[in-house]
């Protein structure tokens, strides 16, 4: 078994295509989007539709943008929590004792 290192090297663990909300209401939100992204996009112009698609794809890029900071902070301040836990390890045990 490779390590968890070498399987994000190698692009076999990508968290961004495992990462869904858990949340009950996330499935029924994102299919009102899809459902009203059609009924705009059946009425509009040629011409505004295609800003619509233009603006739906901007939205799309920001929200990755900030999915990837958030996943980032997150890992980054996991780490700190860890490299804390490991580093006071020994005052915690001498406490126990």
């Amino acid at each position: 078994m490779k390590s968890i290192l070498q399987a994000i090297y190698n692009g076999t663990i990508n968290p961004s295509e495992f990462i869904l909300s858990e949340d009950p209401e996330y499935r029924s939100a994102n299919q009102k989007i899809g459902e009203i992204k059609t009924y705009l996009k059946d009425r509009l112009s040629e011409e505004d539709c295609m800003k619509f698609t233009e603006l739906d794809d901007l939205f799309n890029q920001v929200i990755s943008m900030d999915s990837e900071s958030s996943f980032c902070y997150g890992f980054k301040l996991g780490t700190l929590l860890m490299i804390e836990v490991l580093t006071e390890k020994e005052n915690i045990i001498k406490k126990i004792d």
